[in-house]
């Protein structure tokens, strides 16, 4: 499962169209006189890992029988449009997620989300009873209200091909997030041993590929900061962006060697070639070390080498150690049953159910902790089910979620991002080249955006 969510969700978000009336808009009766069942619409990308839902239905409608469920679908890269299509429609679905390739700041900002804190505080819900830590919970509150509620939630990971780091005679990193050993530095010292640098690809070996977060926020992973601090109490709009301070600019030049001086991670010309655009090029089995979202799981019993799971490295501060991926379920504004979808929702985050969802999604990890053991021993025997455990753990306990889920343009940020540090990760330019007119390029972009928010 690819979480680069980078694009923006379209018009909907961009001009703040306004929510007309849902899809799940059936009249009390159905439809029919004195028929009270109504019909609620959830709205998920036709990928398995979220179309599993559809044979959750039958036994919530069993339980529920005054409410119906249908499961709407589309391909991945329509879901952003699609969903702008039916809100203009007036067929807006009632629960959904930011499963397209915009995030929950996004949909909030522009008014598209109903408030729960009334169906939450009138069924007296507490998180700790369906397993979901408050870390969670809180990164969809905002001014003390709740927005959304954690359903699946991916940490960031090592994983490593034991096969070799047993050639090189390496040992395996840890999985215990508390052993303050394992550094970054260690981790490229582990790099060095396992890299076979070689002009050609079917002969080169690297010993690690570095995919925490995306490129404008790996500097907080080394403690810099990046976006003003504003971004995080003013509903995600930043006000400036510091990718041209000396801090940052030398943890970008760090990473760059990664690929160009030391030659330790592949470089995007050789990830296209082995693996494809967008590809993986772990699965190669020619990367020692990949770090990146917990979805790299999913074709780990495919491999044809052994795995591990260890936890990211300690860079000096447990504050921005980890990347988390937590998809909330969201009911739109004008949903005239949220009451009904609520219903939904709870009965998704139930343990039974989570554990049911992560045998039928292959893998969706389950925001409820309780159906946790379920997901750690998924994978065994290939990965250890007590590695898995400490590093979901430690991941959740040092965890920040992605930026893209929490501030407004972000798909406009990463695009100026993105092509500015490709042309050092094509050694075409230098990261001290690129850093002047990169931040100048997203700053001009907040002003832009921050006068047209001001003007409405």
């Amino acid at each position: 499962m690819k979480r680069n969510k980078t694009a923006c969700l379209g018009a909907i978000l961009l001009t703040g169209a306004v929510l007309l009336p849902a899809c799940s808009s059936d009249t009390k009766d159905g439809g029919s006189k004195g028929d009270s069942t109504v019909t609620i619409t959830q709205f998920v990308p036709d990928v398995p890992d979220k179309t599993f839902v559809e044979k959750l239905v039958p036994e919530f409608e069993a339980k529920h029988p005054n409410i119906k469920i249908k499961i709407m679908k589309t391909p991945y890269e329509e879901f952003d449009s699609k969903l702008q299509a039916m809100i203009a429609a007036g067929t807006a679905p009632d629960v959904t997620s930011h499963w397209g390739e915009g995030g929950f700041i996004e949909y909030y900002d522009k008014g598209l989300l109903r408030d729960l804190t009334d169906l939450m505080k009138e069924d007296n819900f507490k998180a700790s009873d369906y397993g979901i830590p408050d870390n969670l919970m809180d990164i969809y509150k905002l001014d003390g209200k709740n927005y959304g509620i954690p359903v699946y939630s991916y940490v960031t990971m090592l994983l490593y091909n034991k096969d070799m780091f047993d050639k090189a005679g390496v040992p395996y990193p840890p999985s215990n997030y508390e052993d303050k050993s394992w550094t970054f530095d260690k981790m490229v010292e582990t790099a060095k041993k396992l890299s076979k640098p070689s002009d050609d690809f079917e002969k080169v070996e690297f010993g690690m590929d570095w995919v925490w977060g995306e490129k404008d926020m790996r500097p907080v992973y080394f403690g810099a900061k990046v976006y003003s601090d504003d971004t995080w109490t003013n509903g995600g709009h930043a006000t400036s962006f510091h990718f041209n301070s000396p801090e940052v600019v030398k943890i970008n030049q760090r990473l760059s060697d990664l690929i160009l001086k030391d030659k330790v991670m592949p470089s995007p010309e050789f990830t296209k070639a082995v693996a494809g655009q967008g590809g993986d090029p772990f699965a190669t089995g020619r990367v020692g070390m990949s770090v990146a979202g917990a979805w790299i799981l999913a074709s780990v019993k495919e491999y044809s080498f052994k795995v591990g799971v260890a936890a990211v490295p300690y860079s000096g501060s447990d504050k921005n150690r980890n990347v988390l991926y937590v998809d909330p379920l969201l009911i739109l504004k004008d949903s005239k049953h949220p009451k009904e979808a609520y219903e939904w929702i709870k009965f998704q985050l139930g343990k039974d159910i989570q554990e049911k969802s992560i045998e039928l999604s292959g893998g969706t990890p389950p925001a409820n902790q309780q159906a946790a053991e379920k997901y750690f021993s998924l994978y065994a025997p290939a990965i250890d089910a007590k590695d898995m455990k400490n590093v979901v753990e430690g991941g959740l306990k040092y965890g920040v979620e992605s930026y893209n889920h929490l501030i407004t343009h972000y798909s406009e940020i990463l695009n100026i991002v993105k092509n500015e540090l490709d042309l050092v990760d094509n050694g075409q330019k230098t990261v001290a080249e690129v850093s002047p007119q990169l931040e100048k390029k997203v700053n001009d972009l907040l002003k832009e955006k921050n006068a047209g928010k001001a003007n409405k």
